[in-house]
């Protein structure tokens, strides 16, 4: 969330930033009127305060003349002055929190950068990647290729789990593998420490890295215990450092994680979403920078440098968008998007998301690291390396053979002892 200051000195930066986004300025203005409310009671409070304190002297001044009477008079007038004081510290703390429940729902800041918009049509085009694919044949939907070669089952998966579950088998779930391991080499090489993250988070954890109002309805609520699945693990991991004070000489740390991610995904969607490409389960390979405010634009390009690389290395094409102001999320500062090309739906599909997200998860998370100021909030930033599952449909769709073969990726074969082809599954 933004901090505080930002409400009582840079009000006119959050309602430009809203004029922006197209939305009104309703919650800043409850904000600052909470705000002034809590501080008002705040005062009064401390002002109750001082006159106990001022009549706690002149009590203990009468007692040492020896005027026991006066001492009783003025007991008597400040009696109440304890409840009066813990009912405003009380009335307090409740508009502290009311305000920043409502500060909490209020979006970043937006990058100058960001282009206009009102939806995903708005989003730009920042560069081009690869090689189109061009095909002789009519190529085929995954959905096509995992039931031919016999991949992925579907139906039985649904009768253990319900629909969008699946099973993965023989080579493409030995692609799925490599595809995971390739991810994990490529950025340890660049100095990301390898972290495997739990895959619940309690709620207090998950409000420090999302806005729950948002989110919640594609989560999984595991009760009574009061955990979430994780949706993705950018959450846990960005969460690691909440309520810390970091070590400047540790910043910046740079992580990659690879978990299972679990999601509703609720609502309808097209062709291109069916088979494995929006399920409830899959796993992600995930970057992760935490780091010193002035660092994290430069670290924002270096993050979307890396999946650019990784993914010229599949030898995939795809395209890189830079998210406009309609298509945002809350959470975000800017997000590039990578699409990759789906020739059997003759469509870009979104298969990674890089995002900096400025100091608002942190002051969220209560983040900070030391600085000869005092302590300051930390800058979050996070990106997809590799969601398997996406890949998966990018390479088989992108590599297919007239046969419904799928070609290896090049830098994938060493896990498949040089194999050109996956191989169809038997059963």
């Amino acid at each position: 969330m933004l901090e505080m200051r930002m409400f009582r000195e840079l009000a006119d930066v959050i309602r430009a930033d809203h004029d922006r986004r197209g939305i009104p300025h309703d919650l800043i203005d409850q904000v600052i009127s909470l705000d002034q409310e809590w501080k008002d009671l705040r005062y009064r409070a401390d002002q109750i305060r001082k006159q106990r304190n001022d009549a706690a002297r002149n009590i203990a001044a009468a007692k040492k003349s020896g005027n026991s009477e006066e001492a009783e008079r003025i007991l008597a007038q400040v009696a109440n002055l304890g409840e009066e004081i813990e009912k405003l510290g009380s009335k307090a703390d409740e508009t502290e929190q009311n305000r920043d429940l409502i500060r909490m729902k209020i979006p970043n800041i937006l990058h100058e950068s960001v282009p206009l918009g009102d939806d995903d049509e708005g989003n730009t085009a920042h560069s081009m990647h690869g090689e189109k694919p061009t095909f002789d044949f009519e190529p085929k939907v995954h959905n096509d290729l995992i039931e031919e070669n016999a991949w992925v089952d579907l139906g039985r998966a649904a009768k253990v789990a319900g629909s969008r579950f699946y099973y993965l088998k023989g080579d493409l779930a030995r692609l799925e593998l490599a595809l995971q391991q390739f991810a994990i080499d490529f950025l340890v090489n660049r100095e990301y420490t390898l972290v495997q993250p739990p895959v619940m988070m309690n709620r207090q954890s998950y409000e420090g890295v999302t806005d729950l109002g948002d989110f919640e309805t594609v989560m999984y609520d595991i009760q009574p215990d009061g955990y979430y699945a994780i949706a993705t693990s950018e959450h846990p991991l960005t969460a690691m450092f909440m309520d810390e004070i970091i070590e400047p000489s540790l910043l910046p740390i740079k992580m990659v994680g690879v978990s299972p991610c679990f999601r509703r995904e609720v609502g309808a969607h097209g062709l291109s979403d069916k088979g494995i490409w929006r399920v409830h389960q899959f796993t992600k390979v995930e970057q992760i920078v935490i780091c010193k405010p002035e660092e994290s634009w430069d670290h924002h390009e270096d993050l979307l440098q890396n999946c650019i690389d990784l993914w010229d290395e599949l030898g995939l094409h795809y395209r890189v968008v830079n998210i406009c102001t309609g298509d945002m999320g809350t959470v975000a500062a800017k997000k590039y998007d990578l699409e990759a090309w789906l020739p059997g739906v003759n469509n870009y599909k979104e298969v990674v998301s890089c995002s900096n997200c400025t100091d608002y998860q942190a002051n969220r998370l209560k983040m900070r690291y030391r600085t000869s100021d005092g302590n300051s909030s930390v800058h979050t930033l996070n990106s997809t390396a590799i969601a398997t599952s996406r890949a998966l449909v990018t390479i088989m769709e992108q590599f297919q053979e007239n046969d419904g073969r799928v070609r290896i990726p090049d830098v994938l074969q060493p896990w498949f002892k040089e194999q050109k082809y996956l191989e169809k599954c038997n059963w």
